[in-house]
């Protein structure tokens, strides 16, 4: 997960600024500036460079690395932020001098939303973050457990074709980024929250209306040292009245999974009776073993992470292939050749023969090139430090630009056409140790749940191919199909995808409808 920042309007930041902030301006640069800082555009006084950002900064911070190179100081309100544009200094940060910035940058937003920072994604790089990660592979994200819920996958993506199959006949038109996100959110429901799991649609609302105020900054985030501004935040208010709703939700799935335990009705909540992740939380919650025991808050704020985490970044990554795809026909021709020949004589498709698709993995993995879930790897410096010979202050924000290293031609030629087969014989690879490819980062902060996400990718997008041939509707054509991002944690599209999909009948093969 990411920290990205809205777009402020510069005359707005102004006004505020000037009328909170002339007397600490004025004091903070009367100090002395260190001499070495990486270089840095032209700041306006007390917003620094906050007017420069666009609605998405990662393209930004693309373009002002074209003049300022591979490592720029960037000032927000009082915020000192550094951006990494290349891997050998993405190497320097997230592994050589890694955990000196293993801290995450927090916000307002995400205290309130994360019940002050008590999850993973956003906990400061410490014994309790851990202790929390450790528990939530071993219990969740371990290759083992999340192959234990393939039969989830299975009854999520069979209810997902037989609705497809139910417009195909009628020649409807799929919202198929509203359907991708449907699964994915009950997979991840399903997996952590087992069988209490009935207020999944009101979560999902309430977790992309914060989503689209925890992925950026306030004002009050630029300008940490104002109390004031910290209570007259307009965005505050509403986040505490979404997370009041949370709150509720989140109690009662707790409060079911204690009452089912206490009754001795079941042993666990899971799918099949096993404990899912909140059975294991109360476990330990009240084994009291732990070295940092744990509250219902922070069993909160871990299901809400794990719940938002999985949902955003895998429908995001299942939505770009499928726009890219019928952006590029060839691609999409090769790759449903090679699932349909893998298939062919109505074997089931078993995940296990899903993962030996290997052009279907380049289809994956030149998504993620090129439409990142985490287009900035936002990570904070724990303490002064240099790097290539820049000081970097402590509590810094440093941000390794993945989104850019992604499209840069020196790593990746003709970045900008959409090219599986580039994957074919590079051995550039997910495991966060190629530095110009970090669709999970890298690190002891890197993505806990690439296992889980990408099998939430994987077998979907098969059966979605196999199934199904698919074309746009009527009077629009792939090159008009908008390929901007929208403003949040995991920089998903814009504006949702509409097709047409006619059944593959593998008998005889042909398709009808």
């Amino acid at each position: 997960m990411i920290l990205q920042y809205y777009y402020f309007s510069t005359a707005l930041i102004l006004v505020f600024s000037i009328f909170f902030f002339i007397k600490p301006w004025s004091k903070s640069n009367s100090k002395n500036k260190p001499s070495n800082l990486p270089p840095s555009p032209p700041e306006l006084p007390i917003i620094g460079h906050a007017h420069l950002l666009g609605k998405l900064p990662f393209r930004s911070f693309m373009s002002l690395a074209e003049t300022y190179g591979d490592i720029m100081h960037i000032k927000l309100g009082e915020v000192h932020a550094f951006v990494v544009s290349s891997p050998e200094i993405a190497k320097e940060v997230l592994r050589t001098r890694d955990p000196l910035f293993a801290d995450r940058a927090t916000s307002l937003a995400t205290k309130i939303m994360w019940y002050n920072n008590i999850d993973i994604a956003f906990s400061p790089y410490n014994d309790y973050w851990r202790q929390m990660r450790k528990i939530c592979i071993a219990e969740l994200l371990s290759a083992k457990i999340v192959r234990s819920f393939g039969s989830i996958r299975s009854d999520e993506i069979s209810n997902l074709i037989k609705s497809i199959q139910s417009s195909a006949s009628t020649g409807s038109v799929i919202d198929i980024t509203k359907m991708i996100f449907k699964i994915t959110s009950s997979i991840t429901c399903r997996a952590a929250y087992g069988k209490v799991c009935r207020d999944r649609d009101a979560l999902i609302d309430l977790m992309n209306e914060s989503l689209v105020h925890t992925g950026g900054y306030m004002i009050a985030d630029l300008f940490p040292s104002s109390k004031l501004l910290n209570i007259l935040s307009w965005n505050k208010q509403r986040l505490l009245r979404i997370r009041g709703k949370v709150d509720m939700i989140l109690d009662s799935i707790i409060n079911e999974h204690k009452d089912n335990l206490s009754s001795g009705i079941t042993k666990g909540n899971g799918e099949s009776g096993n404990e899912d992740l909140v059975d294991v939380l109360l476990r330990l919650q009240e084994g009291g073993e732990l070295a940092f025991p744990i509250g219902n808050d922070n069993i909160k704020a871990i299901i809400y992470d794990m719940f938002a985490a999985a949902t955003e970044t895998s429908s995001a990554t299942l939505d770009w292939t499928m726009v890219e795809l019928m952006r590029n026909p060839l691609v999409m021709r090769k790759v449903q050749a090679e699932v349909r020949q893998a298939f062919k004589h109505g074997n089931i498709m078993d995940e296990d023969e899903v993962g030996k698709l290997k052009y279907l993995k380049f289809v994956v993995k030149e998504t993620l090139r090129i439409h990142p879930t985490t287009p900035l790897l936002v990570r904070a410096s724990r303490e002064d430090s240099e790097v290539f010979g820049y000081f970097i202050p402590a509590k810094a924000r440093v941000m390794v630009n993945n989104w850019a290293m992604g499209r840069n031609p020196k790593y990746f030629p003709n970045p900008e056409s959409y090219i599986p087969e580039r994957f074919e014989n590079n051995g550039i690879d997910f495991n966060g140790s190629n530095f110009e490819y970090l669709p999970f980062g890298a690190g002891k902060r890197m993505c806990p749940g690439m296992a889980f996400g990408l099998a939430s990718v994987e077998v979907p997008l098969a059966q979605l191919l196999y199934h199904f041939d698919w074309k746009l509707p009527s009077g629009i054509r792939s090159i008009d199909l908008n390929m901007t991002e929208n403003p949040g944690i995991s920089a998903p599209r814009k504006e949702h995808l509409y097709l047409l999909a006619t059944s593959y009948d593998p008998s005889n093969q042909k398709s009808f409808n």
